[in-house]
């Protein structure tokens, strides 16, 4: 009788252990990024991130808020946006310290402001992408060649049949345009300075795979770029969100209650 008292107490600790383990499993705490303080701009006006040992693109973007498309676009890098210790990236233009014009701020998802490398005075310019968003990844992959044109190659098509609206808050401007098949977005220009809403309506048959509205400050000599994705209904998204959970840990979790269900009875029926 003792012994099996004996046996059965140490089945019930490994249960235990098991039913800690399967939680630490399910609910792995999320990993603390480190903050980053954005340099000030150069003489030249543009902002440097100095890549250090194991930073990736997608780190990168985390710490600045720069998208991993704009980190590409901006620094002509490949589709696997490959970086070395020691590299000089440009994440964004600013304006020389005796110009008086300012630029946008950097966004992350769902678009993408891409401030004039040459600030310049008068009205905004704001240029307006509703892209096929192939992979669901709510970013636009794009390439471009040396003198900034988008090669065809790796760049993901705009879509014909959707239309792009620009409304002022104050009521003072309000466009529309139609969206186009290619790779180049459509422009309304000519923009006073303000605090807009762009928004878009994705062509029948496409659900977006962004937020479909955005408010953004445009300021004179402004040079601004919004990018939203659609996918065709047909086509499931292949995004996981950054805080998902790994469905094989959630089984692997699952595996080890049943075992410790399974040898807690074993116990109980040894105890009788």
């Amino acid at each position: 009788m003792k012994r099996k008292v004996f046996i059965g107490s140490i089945i019930l600790l490994v249960f235990f252990s098991l039913l800690r383990i399967s939680s630490a499993v399910i609910a792995a705490p999320v990993t603390q990024v480190q903050q980053f303080n954005t340099p000030t701009p150069g003489s030249d006006g543009r902002i440097i991130y100095i890549v250090k040992a194991n930073d990736t693109c997608s780190l990168i973007s985390i710490l600045t808020g720069v998208s991993v498309d704009l980190i590409r676009q901006m620094n002509k890098l490949g589709d696997n946006c490959i970086v070395f210790e020691g590299q000089e990236l440009i994440i964004g233009v600013g304006g020389p310290p005796q110009a008086t014009a300012t630029l946008p701020i950097f966004t992350q998802e769902p678009t993408s402001i891409i401030p004039s490398a040459t600030p310049f005075f008068g009205n905004a310019q704001l240029c307006v992408a509703v892209y096929l968003d192939v992979n669901g990844d709510g970013l636009r992959q794009a390439n471009i060649d040396q003198f900034d044109a988008y090669v065809l190659e790796g760049t993901e098509p705009t879509i014909e049949g959707g239309a792009v609206s620009l409304s002022g808050l104050t009521g003072v401007y309000s466009a529309t345009l139609d969206t186009l098949t290619g790779l180049d977005p459509v422009c309304f220009t000519d923009v006073p300075e303000g605090k807009y809403t762009v928004s878009a309506a994705v062509p029948d048959g496409f659900n977006p795979t962004t937020d479909t509205s955005f408010e953004l400050q445009l300021k004179p000599g402004d040079l601004a770029y919004v990018s939203f994705g659609a996918q065709s209904k047909g086509q499931g998204s292949q995004v996981n969100g950054s805080g998902s959970q790994s469905p094989l840990l959630g089984v692997l979790g699952a595996l080890l209650l049943l075992g410790g269900v399974g040898i807690g009875i074993y116990a109980f029926r040894s105890r009788r």
